[in-house]
Protein backbone atom coordinates (compact mmCIF):
# COMPACT_ATOMS: atom_id res chain seq x y z
CA UNK A 1 0.00 0.00 0.00
CA UNK A 2 1.01 3.35 -0.97
CA UNK A 3 2.29 5.45 2.40
CA UNK A 4 2.32 8.97 2.32
CA UNK A 5 4.42 11.36 5.00
CA UNK A 6 1.81 13.82 7.35
CA UNK A 7 0.59 16.42 5.94
CA UNK A 8 3.76 18.60 6.61
CA UNK A 9 4.50 21.17 3.74
CA UNK A 10 8.63 20.94 4.01
CA UNK A 11 10.75 23.87 3.86
CA UNK A 12 13.17 24.44 0.90
CA UNK A 13 15.56 24.41 3.35
CA UNK A 14 15.00 21.35 4.77
CA UNK A 15 15.21 19.54 1.13
CA UNK A 16 17.90 21.44 0.47
CA UNK A 17 19.89 20.66 3.51
CA UNK A 18 18.64 16.35 3.21
CA UNK A 19 19.79 16.59 -0.53
CA UNK A 20 23.61 18.23 0.63
CA UNK A 21 23.50 15.95 3.46
CA UNK A 22 22.52 12.48 0.80
CA UNK A 23 25.48 13.80 -1.77
CA UNK A 24 27.79 14.27 1.58
CA UNK A 25 28.11 17.98 0.76
CA UNK A 26 27.07 19.14 4.34
CA UNK A 27 30.43 19.08 6.39
CA UNK A 28 32.25 22.16 7.20
CA UNK A 29 35.55 21.97 5.74
CA UNK A 30 37.18 22.11 8.54
CA UNK A 31 35.82 18.98 9.42
CA UNK A 32 36.34 17.28 6.63
CA UNK A 33 37.06 13.73 6.93
CA UNK A 34 40.82 12.12 6.88
CA UNK A 35 40.98 10.89 3.06
CA UNK A 36 41.49 7.31 4.12
CA UNK A 37 41.09 4.17 1.88
CA UNK A 38 38.06 3.51 4.22
CA UNK A 39 36.58 6.98 3.76
CA UNK A 40 37.16 7.27 0.00
CA UNK A 41 35.76 3.39 -0.51
CA UNK A 42 32.28 4.69 1.68
CA UNK A 43 31.98 7.69 -0.12
CA UNK A 44 32.08 5.88 -3.36
CA UNK A 45 29.37 3.66 -1.91
CA UNK A 46 27.05 6.42 -0.58
CA UNK A 47 26.92 8.14 -4.00
CA UNK A 48 26.67 4.69 -5.73
CA UNK A 49 29.06 5.00 -8.40
CA UNK A 50 31.04 7.85 -9.37
CA UNK A 51 31.49 9.05 -13.06
CA UNK A 52 34.65 8.90 -15.20
CA UNK A 53 35.66 11.78 -17.71
CA UNK A 54 38.67 12.10 -19.59
CA UNK A 55 38.86 16.07 -19.68
CA UNK A 56 41.91 16.97 -18.12
CA UNK A 57 41.72 21.07 -17.78
CA UNK A 58 42.18 20.35 -14.49
CA UNK A 59 42.22 16.96 -12.56
CA UNK A 60 39.83 14.52 -13.97
CA UNK A 61 35.75 14.97 -13.15
CA UNK A 62 35.84 11.97 -10.99
CA UNK A 63 38.87 13.18 -8.84
CA UNK A 64 36.98 16.32 -8.47
CA UNK A 65 34.23 14.36 -7.04
CA UNK A 66 36.14 13.31 -4.10
CA UNK A 67 38.08 16.43 -3.41
CA UNK A 68 34.31 18.50 -3.15
CA UNK A 69 33.80 16.06 -0.15
CA UNK A 70 37.15 15.45 1.56
CA UNK A 71 39.30 18.27 -0.18
CA UNK A 72 42.60 17.68 -0.58
CA UNK A 73 44.05 13.91 -1.28
CA UNK A 74 47.05 12.20 -2.72
CA UNK A 75 45.23 10.94 -6.60
CA UNK A 76 47.30 7.72 -6.11
CA UNK A 77 45.53 6.58 -3.23
CA UNK A 78 41.46 6.63 -5.45
CA UNK A 79 43.85 4.87 -8.17
CA UNK A 80 45.46 2.33 -5.65
CA UNK A 81 41.77 0.99 -5.04
CA UNK A 82 41.12 0.83 -8.37
CA UNK A 83 44.41 -1.11 -10.00
CA UNK A 84 46.71 -2.15 -7.19
CA UNK A 85 45.86 -5.78 -7.12
CA UNK A 86 45.98 -6.34 -3.11
CA UNK A 87 44.16 -3.11 -2.53
CA UNK A 88 41.25 -3.29 -4.80
CA UNK A 89 38.16 -2.02 -3.70
CA UNK A 90 36.64 -0.26 -6.28
CA UNK A 91 36.36 -1.42 -10.53
CA UNK A 92 35.59 0.34 -13.95
CA UNK A 93 32.26 -0.38 -14.90
CA UNK A 94 28.75 1.09 -16.87
CA UNK A 95 27.16 2.51 -13.68
CA UNK A 96 26.08 6.33 -14.56
CA UNK A 97 27.82 6.10 -18.10
CA UNK A 98 31.47 4.85 -17.17
CA UNK A 99 31.72 4.93 -13.40
CA UNK A 100 33.80 3.73 -10.41
CA UNK A 101 31.97 1.35 -8.46
CA UNK A 102 32.24 -0.36 -5.44
CA UNK A 103 33.43 -4.31 -6.01
CA UNK A 104 31.01 -5.08 -3.33
CA UNK A 105 28.31 -4.06 -5.34
CA UNK A 106 29.48 -5.87 -8.38
CA UNK A 107 26.99 -8.33 -8.94
CA UNK A 108 24.02 -5.82 -8.75
CA UNK A 109 25.35 -3.96 -12.21
CA UNK A 110 25.98 -7.01 -14.89
CA UNK A 111 22.97 -6.30 -16.47
CA UNK A 112 24.08 -2.69 -17.30
CA UNK A 113 24.58 -2.75 -21.33
CA UNK A 114 20.75 -3.89 -21.62
CA UNK A 115 19.78 -0.94 -23.32
CA UNK A 116 15.98 -2.29 -23.20
CA UNK A 117 17.07 -0.57 -19.97
CA UNK A 118 20.20 0.94 -19.85
CA UNK A 119 21.57 4.45 -21.40
CA UNK A 120 24.71 2.24 -21.37
CA UNK A 121 25.96 1.46 -24.54
CA UNK A 122 24.91 -2.15 -25.40
CA UNK A 123 26.78 -4.59 -28.48
CA UNK A 124 24.27 -6.99 -29.87
CA UNK A 125 23.66 -5.71 -33.05
CA UNK A 126 27.60 -5.03 -33.90
CA UNK A 127 28.10 -8.49 -32.58
CA UNK A 128 25.64 -9.67 -35.17
CA UNK A 129 27.67 -8.15 -38.29
CA UNK A 130 29.31 -10.90 -40.04
CA UNK A 131 33.34 -11.06 -38.91
CA UNK A 132 32.66 -9.43 -35.43
CA UNK A 133 32.14 -12.78 -33.26
CA UNK A 134 35.01 -13.85 -34.37
CA UNK A 135 37.04 -10.87 -33.58
CA UNK A 136 36.03 -10.66 -30.29
CA UNK A 137 36.44 -14.04 -29.40
CA UNK A 138 40.31 -13.53 -30.83
CA UNK A 139 40.88 -10.73 -29.05
CA UNK A 140 39.77 -12.36 -25.71
CA UNK A 141 41.87 -15.39 -26.69
CA UNK A 142 45.32 -13.30 -27.23
CA UNK A 143 44.48 -11.24 -23.89
CA UNK A 144 43.95 -14.65 -22.32
CA UNK A 145 47.55 -15.81 -23.87
CA UNK A 146 49.61 -12.45 -23.49
CA UNK A 147 47.97 -10.58 -20.54
CA UNK A 148 46.54 -7.25 -19.77
CA UNK A 149 46.89 -4.85 -23.76
CA UNK A 150 45.71 -1.36 -24.16
CA UNK A 151 43.31 -0.77 -27.56
CA UNK A 152 46.62 0.66 -29.25
CA UNK A 153 48.20 -2.89 -28.92
CA UNK A 154 45.84 -4.32 -31.67
CA UNK A 155 46.24 -3.45 -35.40
CA UNK A 156 43.19 -1.29 -36.82
CA UNK A 157 42.16 -1.71 -40.40
CA UNK A 158 40.30 1.52 -40.48
CA UNK A 159 36.69 -0.10 -41.89
CA UNK A 160 34.04 -0.71 -39.89
CA UNK A 161 33.45 1.90 -37.22
CA UNK A 162 31.29 1.53 -34.29
CA UNK A 163 28.20 3.38 -33.21
CA UNK A 164 29.28 4.70 -29.88
CA UNK A 165 32.34 7.38 -30.31
CA UNK A 166 33.15 6.22 -33.57
CA UNK A 167 35.24 3.58 -32.32
CA UNK A 168 37.08 1.37 -34.83
CA UNK A 169 37.03 -2.49 -34.88
CA UNK A 170 39.44 -3.62 -32.03
CA UNK A 171 37.93 -0.70 -29.47
CA UNK A 172 34.68 -2.09 -30.11
CA UNK A 173 35.59 -5.68 -29.47
CA UNK A 174 37.28 -4.64 -26.26
CA UNK A 175 34.46 -2.82 -25.25
CA UNK A 176 31.79 -5.63 -25.75
CA UNK A 177 34.15 -7.92 -24.11
CA UNK A 178 34.29 -5.29 -21.16
CA UNK A 179 30.35 -4.71 -20.69
CA UNK A 180 29.92 -8.69 -20.80
CA UNK A 181 32.06 -8.72 -18.04
CA UNK A 182 35.06 -11.19 -19.41
CA UNK A 183 37.43 -8.25 -19.28
CA UNK A 184 38.30 -6.04 -16.82
CA UNK A 185 40.18 -2.71 -16.50
CA UNK A 186 43.17 -3.92 -14.41
CA UNK A 187 45.32 -0.02 -14.94
CA UNK A 188 45.64 2.99 -16.47
CA UNK A 189 48.61 3.76 -18.68
CA UNK A 190 48.63 7.31 -19.15
CA UNK A 191 44.78 7.00 -18.52
CA UNK A 192 44.78 4.34 -21.12
CA UNK A 193 42.48 1.35 -20.44
CA UNK A 194 44.58 -2.10 -19.38
CA UNK A 195 41.93 -4.75 -19.95
CA UNK A 196 42.80 -8.06 -18.82
CA UNK A 197 40.39 -11.10 -18.25
CA UNK A 198 38.06 -11.21 -15.35
CA UNK A 199 39.93 -13.68 -12.99
CA UNK A 200 43.16 -12.09 -13.02
CA UNK A 201 41.50 -8.84 -12.09
CA UNK A 202 38.21 -9.01 -9.67
CA UNK A 203 39.01 -10.06 -6.13
CA UNK A 204 38.64 -13.51 -4.74
CA UNK A 205 36.41 -11.98 -2.30
CA UNK A 206 34.42 -10.22 -4.29
CA UNK A 207 30.19 -11.96 -4.25
CA UNK A 208 29.68 -12.73 -8.12
CA UNK A 209 26.77 -14.85 -8.13
CA UNK A 210 24.14 -13.65 -10.65
CA UNK A 211 21.21 -11.49 -9.19
CA UNK A 212 17.92 -11.79 -10.67
CA UNK A 213 18.16 -8.69 -12.91
CA UNK A 214 14.45 -7.44 -11.89
CA UNK A 215 16.03 -7.66 -8.06
CA UNK A 216 19.31 -5.90 -9.57
CA UNK A 217 17.38 -3.01 -10.93
CA UNK A 218 15.26 -2.43 -7.83
CA UNK A 219 18.46 -2.51 -6.11
CA UNK A 220 20.14 0.39 -7.78
CA UNK A 221 16.68 2.00 -7.82
CA UNK A 222 17.00 2.11 -3.63
CA UNK A 223 20.47 3.04 -4.25
CA UNK A 224 19.58 6.15 -6.32
CA UNK A 225 17.04 6.96 -4.03
CA UNK A 226 18.68 7.01 -0.71
CA UNK A 227 21.80 8.96 -2.44
CA UNK A 228 19.41 11.65 -4.17
CA UNK A 229 17.83 12.86 -0.78
CA UNK A 230 14.14 13.74 -2.59
CA UNK A 231 13.62 13.58 -5.97
CA UNK A 232 10.03 12.84 -8.47
CA UNK A 233 10.22 10.03 -10.93
CA UNK A 234 12.40 11.41 -13.62
CA UNK A 235 15.16 12.29 -11.27
CA UNK A 236 15.24 8.97 -9.94
CA UNK A 237 15.21 6.84 -13.26
CA UNK A 238 18.42 9.52 -14.83
CA UNK A 239 20.37 8.19 -11.36
CA UNK A 240 20.16 5.35 -11.70
CA UNK A 241 20.87 5.95 -15.34
CA UNK A 242 17.37 3.60 -16.15
CA UNK A 243 14.94 4.45 -19.02
CA UNK A 244 11.97 5.73 -17.27
CA UNK A 245 9.20 3.72 -19.07
CA UNK A 246 10.38 0.10 -18.51
CA UNK A 247 10.90 0.72 -14.96
CA UNK A 248 7.89 2.49 -14.37
CA UNK A 249 6.28 0.03 -12.73
CA UNK A 250 9.35 -1.05 -10.39
CA UNK A 251 9.16 2.48 -9.49
CA UNK A 252 5.68 2.55 -8.60
CA UNK A 253 5.82 -1.21 -6.84
CA UNK A 254 8.61 0.55 -4.60
CA UNK A 255 5.64 3.38 -4.00
CA UNK A 256 3.28 1.01 -3.13
CA UNK A 257 5.11 -0.81 -0.78
CA UNK A 258 5.83 2.02 1.11
CA UNK A 259 9.81 2.11 0.13
CA UNK A 260 9.73 5.41 -1.96
CA UNK A 261 6.94 7.78 0.10
CA UNK A 262 5.29 10.91 -1.26
CA UNK A 263 6.17 14.39 0.48
CA UNK A 264 4.56 17.84 0.13
CA UNK A 265 7.57 20.35 0.33
CA UNK A 266 8.20 23.49 -1.23
CA UNK A 267 10.08 24.23 -4.45
CA UNK A 268 11.59 27.33 -6.43
CA UNK A 269 8.48 27.75 -7.90
CA UNK A 270 6.24 26.88 -5.01
CA UNK A 271 5.07 23.85 -3.14
CA UNK A 272 4.67 20.09 -5.19
CA UNK A 273 5.24 16.19 -4.41
CA UNK A 274 8.67 14.96 -3.72
CA UNK A 275 9.42 11.27 -2.99
CA UNK A 276 12.22 10.58 -0.45
CA UNK A 277 13.17 6.77 0.74
CA UNK A 278 11.64 6.07 3.81
CA UNK A 279 15.06 5.32 5.04
CA UNK A 280 15.37 9.44 5.03
CA UNK A 281 12.67 9.89 6.35
CA UNK A 282 14.07 10.47 9.89
CA UNK A 283 16.87 12.97 8.51
CA UNK A 284 14.36 14.69 6.58
CA UNK A 285 13.14 15.60 9.64
CA UNK A 286 16.35 16.53 11.54
CA UNK A 287 16.90 18.54 8.79
CA UNK A 288 12.97 20.42 8.77
CA UNK A 289 14.09 20.33 12.63
CA UNK A 290 17.59 22.51 11.89
CA UNK A 291 20.08 19.62 13.16
CA UNK A 292 21.40 19.06 9.77
CA UNK A 293 22.35 22.49 8.36
CA UNK A 294 25.04 22.76 4.92
CA UNK A 295 28.32 24.47 5.97
CA UNK A 296 30.21 23.27 2.99
CA UNK A 297 32.11 25.64 0.48
CA UNK A 298 33.04 23.53 -2.58
CA UNK A 299 33.60 23.33 -6.38
CA UNK A 300 31.36 20.82 -8.13
CA UNK A 301 32.83 19.03 -11.46
CA UNK A 302 30.19 19.35 -14.11
CA UNK A 303 29.82 15.88 -13.85
CA UNK A 304 29.18 15.57 -10.70
CA UNK A 305 26.01 13.29 -8.99
CA UNK A 306 24.31 16.17 -8.01
CA UNK A 307 23.44 17.24 -11.18
CA UNK A 308 22.66 13.65 -12.59
CA UNK A 309 19.05 14.83 -11.27
CA UNK A 310 18.16 16.95 -14.50
CA UNK A 311 16.54 20.39 -13.66
CA UNK A 312 16.11 19.04 -9.82
CA UNK A 313 19.03 22.11 -9.11
CA UNK A 314 16.55 24.37 -10.85
CA UNK A 315 13.72 23.02 -8.44
CA UNK A 316 15.62 23.53 -5.64
CA UNK A 317 18.11 26.42 -6.39
CA UNK A 318 17.17 28.19 -9.40
CA UNK A 319 20.84 26.79 -10.72
CA UNK A 320 21.25 25.52 -14.67
CA UNK A 321 23.75 23.12 -14.41
CA UNK A 322 25.21 23.85 -18.36
CA UNK A 323 27.29 20.59 -19.77
CA UNK A 324 29.61 23.08 -22.16
CA UNK A 325 32.24 21.17 -23.41
CA UNK A 326 30.96 19.60 -26.08
CA UNK A 327 29.23 22.61 -27.59
CA UNK A 328 31.31 25.19 -30.17
CA UNK A 329 32.84 27.94 -28.45
CA UNK A 330 30.63 30.77 -29.67
CA UNK A 331 27.59 28.50 -28.18
CA UNK A 332 28.74 28.53 -24.51
CA UNK A 333 27.14 30.24 -22.17
CA UNK A 334 29.42 30.14 -19.42
CA UNK A 335 33.02 28.26 -20.37
CA UNK A 336 34.33 24.90 -21.75
CA UNK A 337 34.31 23.38 -18.20
CA UNK A 338 32.58 25.34 -15.67
CA UNK A 339 32.44 24.41 -11.87
CA UNK A 340 29.58 25.30 -9.83
CA UNK A 341 30.40 26.88 -6.88
CA UNK A 342 28.66 25.51 -3.31
CA UNK A 343 28.18 27.82 -0.65
CA UNK A 344 26.53 26.21 2.30
CA UNK A 345 22.76 25.67 1.06
CA UNK A 346 23.54 27.51 -2.09
CA UNK A 347 24.70 27.13 -5.59
CA UNK A 348 26.22 30.79 -5.65
CA UNK A 349 28.01 30.99 -9.10
CA UNK A 350 30.49 28.89 -11.11
CA UNK A 351 34.14 29.56 -12.71
CA UNK A 352 35.59 28.22 -15.96
CA UNK A 353 39.16 26.89 -14.96
CA UNK A 354 42.12 25.91 -17.23
CA UNK A 355 45.38 24.57 -15.00
CA UNK A 356 48.37 25.56 -16.92
CA UNK A 357 50.98 22.70 -15.35
CA UNK A 358 54.20 24.06 -16.53
CA UNK A 359 53.41 27.14 -15.01
CA UNK A 360 52.11 25.88 -11.64
CA UNK A 361 49.04 28.94 -12.41
CA UNK A 362 45.28 28.13 -12.46
CA UNK A 363 43.87 30.28 -14.87
CA UNK A 364 39.98 31.41 -14.21
CA UNK A 365 38.78 32.14 -17.62
CA UNK A 366 35.67 33.24 -16.34
CA UNK A 367 34.03 33.75 -13.08
CA UNK A 368 30.44 34.48 -12.20
CA UNK A 369 27.98 34.88 -8.93
CA UNK A 370 24.34 33.92 -9.59
CA UNK A 371 21.74 37.25 -10.13
CA UNK A 372 21.39 37.96 -7.28
CA UNK A 373 24.04 36.41 -5.34
CA UNK A 374 26.20 39.68 -3.49
CA UNK A 375 29.83 39.53 -3.14
CA UNK A 376 29.96 39.41 0.93
CA UNK A 377 33.00 38.80 2.97
CA UNK A 378 31.43 35.57 4.39
CA UNK A 379 30.63 34.23 0.51
CA UNK A 380 34.08 35.75 0.12
CA UNK A 381 36.52 33.86 2.91
CA UNK A 382 34.32 30.62 2.70
CA UNK A 383 35.54 30.63 -1.39
CA UNK A 384 39.26 32.04 -0.75
CA UNK A 385 39.63 29.26 1.56
CA UNK A 386 37.97 26.38 -1.03
CA UNK A 387 39.82 27.95 -3.59
CA UNK A 388 43.28 27.48 -1.15
CA UNK A 389 42.55 23.91 -1.38
CA UNK A 390 41.81 23.72 -4.56
CA UNK A 391 44.80 25.37 -5.96
CA UNK A 392 47.47 23.39 -3.27
CA UNK A 393 45.85 19.86 -4.74
CA UNK A 394 46.12 20.79 -8.02
CA UNK A 395 50.10 21.82 -7.60
CA UNK A 396 49.58 25.38 -8.92
CA UNK A 397 51.19 28.63 -7.04
CA UNK A 398 49.04 31.63 -8.11
CA UNK A 399 45.90 32.44 -9.69
CA UNK A 400 44.90 34.48 -12.51
CA UNK A 401 41.20 35.66 -12.92
CA UNK A 402 40.54 36.83 -16.77
CA UNK A 403 36.96 37.79 -16.01
CA UNK A 404 34.65 38.36 -13.01
CA UNK A 405 31.15 39.09 -13.36
CA UNK A 406 30.38 40.60 -11.13
CA UNK A 407 33.93 42.35 -11.20
CA UNK A 408 33.94 42.96 -7.61
CA UNK A 409 33.91 39.60 -6.52
CA UNK A 410 36.79 38.76 -8.78
CA UNK A 411 38.62 41.60 -7.10
CA UNK A 412 37.63 40.41 -3.66
CA UNK A 413 38.36 37.49 -3.95
CA UNK A 414 42.08 37.91 -5.43
CA UNK A 415 42.66 39.85 -2.50
CA UNK A 416 41.60 37.61 0.26
CA UNK A 417 44.00 35.15 -1.40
Amino acid sequence: MAKKSSGTIYPLAALRALTLHTQLLTTPNSASPAPTPETIVALVTALGYVQIDTLNVVNRAHYLTLWARLGSYPLDDFDRLLYTADQRQLYEGWGHAASIIPLEHYRYHRWRTDQTYSYNPGFHQWLSKDGNRELVEGTLARIRTEGGLRVGDFAADGQQRGVWYDWKPPKMALEALFASGDLMVAERVNFQRVYDVKERVLPGWVDTPPVPEGAARRFCLEQAAKALGVFDLFHLTLYAYLRATPVRAAVKALVQDGTLVEIQGEAMSGVRKWLVHRDNLPLLQRAADGEITAGRTTFLAPFDSLFWARDRDHMLWGFNQLLECYNPAADRVYGYFSLPILHQDRLVGRFDPKLERKTAVLYLKALYLEPGIEPDDELVAGVASAMRDFLAWHGATSLEIEKSDPGAFGEKLKRAL
